[in-house]
């Protein structure tokens, strides 16, 4: 199965507001992803805007013309945003506004109310959906009742016990992407992915069908250019890799 790779280019608008203006353009960036091979472009908006603003949706509208991926707390103000734009997929974080950066799933369980009500408004409106897990069995199930289109698997774990030679920490994610495929369940991945750990985690992920990655790929390309990058990704997400 192919796996595609989007391209989340939240660190862009990130160094574009340490200085004001418009450099780097997120726009100009989102292109030429695309350009060099990115089957997406993800963004993950903020209530502070402290990277993506809501007008980068809006604008990044008409340029994306592979696959559109929005984030985000499903708060009002979201929902509104996700609803006027209409991404191709929508992916449900339970961020709170606090937060650095995402670090836990959903309790599909526990919220299987809530997420059932949201996502419904969503797929009325034509957007496939996600919802962002832990690598738990049960939450996995509970994905199911959700109506969800697929889970995002949050592979912090996987990425923090790989970088300590601990390949085993994968067999979670492989067994969790198994039962989502067997429920008819859709598979992406995001979260600390990486050019070393990436190909590893594919190869013991046959159905994956999608990763976001953006905070390391950024980091990559300011040592390999993000071309060359964005190429590497691509190789070490193709089936015929072997390491």
């Amino acid at each position: 199965m192919k796996t595609k790779l989007s391209v989340n280019i939240n660190k862009i608008a990130t160094l574009r507001n340490a200085r004001g203006g418009n450099f780097p353009d997120v726009l100009e960036f989102a292109k030429r992803a695309q350009d060099y091979g990115a089957d997406g472009i993800t963004i993950h908006p903020r209530p502070d805007e402290r990277h993506i603003r809501y007008a980068d949706a809006y604008a990044l509208r008409p340029v994306v013309n592979t696959e559109f991926n929005i984030e985000g707390n499903p708060i009002p103000k979201f929902i509104d945003l996700v609803i006027a734009v209409k991404p191709e997929q929508v992916t449900l974080v339970p961020d709170d506004p606090a937060q650095l950066t995402s670090d836990h799933g959903w309790d599909t369980v526990k919220h299987r109310a809530y997420l059932q009500e949201i996502i419904s408004e969503f797929k009325q409106n034509g957007i496939r959906t996600s919802i962002f897990v832990d690598p738990d069995l049960k939450m996995v199930e509970g994905a199911v009742a959700t109506g969800t289109d697929r889970i995002e698997l949050y592979t912090e774990s996987y990425a923090s016990e790989y970088i300590k030679g601990n390949t085993g920490e994968v067999r979670k994610f492989a067994d969790a992407a198994g039962l989502a495929h067997q429920l008819g369940l859709g598979i992406n991945a995001g979260h600390d992915l990486n050019l070393q750990n990436i190909a590893f985690f594919k190869q013991n992920l046959p159905h994956l069908a999608e990763v976001s990655i953006g905070h390391a790929l950024v980091v990559e390309s300011l040592i390999y250019g993000m071309e060359n990058v964005i190429g590497m990704y691509k190789q070490r997400l193709s089936n015929n890799n072997e390491g």
